[in-house]
């Protein structure tokens, strides 16, 4: 049994599978396309808000700018076994299928089951994330102020010490959800289900407007630069910079989504790595001019007051106009949209491959008769994220969020030195440069970062692998096909 627990798929099968009738998605997207949706997952809630967290917390100040670019090492290695894997396994599991093909089915249902922690749970985060953003803009420009108890979840709700008193009950409970956070999350799913290019376009146009808008800020707050401001540079040392590279992690999160279109690309083998490392790149760059501003323009100390609106804070210290907060608040609402929209892309896609293996009911495998998208997995998704972000708090989202994806990007790691060795002489359209040397410095970076992470984290991580491996035991090992079909 122990053996049967680590069969793998042949990449010649796995491909296969995606020809089958029934399964078949629609092949529309090219490079800007997949390139668009890799920074339209990248950036979001990260340089939003977590940046003044990053810059507080642990002390990294302005050295913040070192935390992303050894973060962006890290992602730099995983992103190019990304892209060798994407290329010569072109379909929509992402690390999963990857896995399948390299480490064995029990590993492939574990990372699967992670990427939910990803996907799913880090859209949680974004769409909490998003309500309120979206609640600063309305207020910001149109005066209107969304009630506290239909943007916000109920224990947040009682640990500020507002009166529950004073909202709405039915049947004598009390009703605080956060209702903006459901909204957003099922109009992102109608627009999924109708199409994954309209879906593409609609990013598309998302991403352009963000990255004017952060280019803006940068452009102001080097207008407003003061060298003072950087002095100290490090004051948290080189362990403040470790946390801020751990902490600000959250705010690479999303390019391997991009893995997860690969079967509706028109040319994976060149659009994958393109998309891939493309992304990464020029979010790495955004990353590093927008914290140079802000760190440059004001001390960082001050952002502890204003921690949650880091840009906000910036303009504000400097006294620009309200036109440009109104502006960077709107960038934020565009940008965390652009995100949900990427990651509720990713996850169905996930389920989808999944579930075409028979790891998971075979309904998910459904592809929509008119719109080719896979619609069943992508309304539950909806479901799912939309009702825990009703009732769920963003900071037990997020660092779940982290470690989860730093776990599958190891594995994605692992899986490419494991095909080199068994399968040496397969084609591969883009090989990471460097032999093992990059795979096994993803890895070691990899788990530098999650070591920053804290240990009720670990905790809630080693629970949910536990149940995932339950549920992989009674349902996914009796019903698998490559078990019981050969395929």
């Amino acid at each position: 049994m122990l053996k049967n627990l680590f069969m793998t798929k042949s990449v010649e099968g796995i491909i296969a599978e995606t020809q089958e009738s029934g399964h078949k998605l629609a092949k529309v997207l090219g490079a800007f396309d997949v390139t668009m949706i890799g920074i339209g997952a990248v950036i979001g809630a990260g340089i939003f808000a977590m940046v003044g967290e990053a810059a507080v917390k642990g002390g990294a100040g302005p050295s913040l700018v070192i935390s992303f670019i050894i973060t962006a090492i890290a992602c730099g290695f995983a992103a190019l076994c990304y892209a060798e894997l994407a290329s010569m396994v072109p379909i929509s599991g992402s690390a999963y299928a990857y896995s399948y093909a390299t480490l064995g089915e029990l590993t492939a249902w574990i990372i699967g089951w992670d990427l939910i922690i990803e996907y799913a749970i880090g859209n949680v985060a974004v769409a909490i994330s998003w309500a309120g953003y979206f609640n600063d803009f309305l207020f910001s420009v149109f005066g209107v102020n969304v009630p506290v108890w239909l943007r916000t979840d109920y224990r947040t709700f009682v640990q500020k010490g507002l009166d529950l008193a004073s909202v709405p009950h039915i049947f004598g409970i009390p009703v605080v959800f956060n209702f903006l956070a459901m909204v957003i999350v099922g109009l992102l799913t109608y627009l999924l289900v109708r199409g994954i290019k309209e879906s593409a376009s609609f990013n598309s146009f998302m991403v352009l407007l963000k990255i004017a808008i952060l280019l803006l800020f940068i452009g102001i707050g080097f207008y407003y630069f003061n060298a003072d401001n950087w002095k100290p540079f490090a004051p948290g040392g080189w362990k403040g910079i470790h946390i801020g590279a751990a902490t600000i992690f959250f705010a690479y999160i999303g390019f391997d989504a991009v893995s997860t279109v690969a079967e509706e690309t028109k040319n994976p083998k060149r659009d994958m790595p393109i998309g891939i490392i493309g992304s990464l790149l020029i979010c790495t760059l955004i990353y590093i001019l927008v914290t140079m501003a802000l760190t440059g323009m004001m001390p960082y100390e001050n952002l502890r007051d204003k921690i949650s609106e880091p840009l906000v804070a910036g303009l504000q210290y400097n006294g620009v106009g309200n036109w440009a907060v109104a502006i960077i608040s709107f960038g934020a609402v565009i940008s965390t949209t652009a995100v949900l929209l990427v990651f509720q892309m990713g996850q169905p896609r996930i389920f989808f491959s999944m579930s075409r293996d028979g790891l998971l009911p075979k309904s998910f495998a459904k592809v929509h008769d008119k719109y080719k998208t896979p619609h069943i997995t992508t309304v539950w998704t909806g479901v799912f994220v939309g009702g825990l972000a009703a009732v769920s708090n963003i900071d037990e989202m997020a660092n779940l969020c982290n470690i989860g994806t730093l776990f599958a990007f190891i594995i994605v790691c692992a899986g490419v030195i494991v095909l080199r060795i068994k399968d040496p002489s397969r084609e591969r359209p883009f090989k990471a440069p460097g032999g093992f040397v990059t795979p096994a410095l993803g890895i070691a970076f990899c788990l530098y970062l999650i070591m920053g992470l804290d240990k009720i984290t670990w905790l809630r991580f080693l629970v949910w692998l536990l149940i995932g491996i339950v549920i992989y035991i009674f349902y996914g090992y009796k019903n698998s096909r490559l078990r019981n079909e050969g395929i």
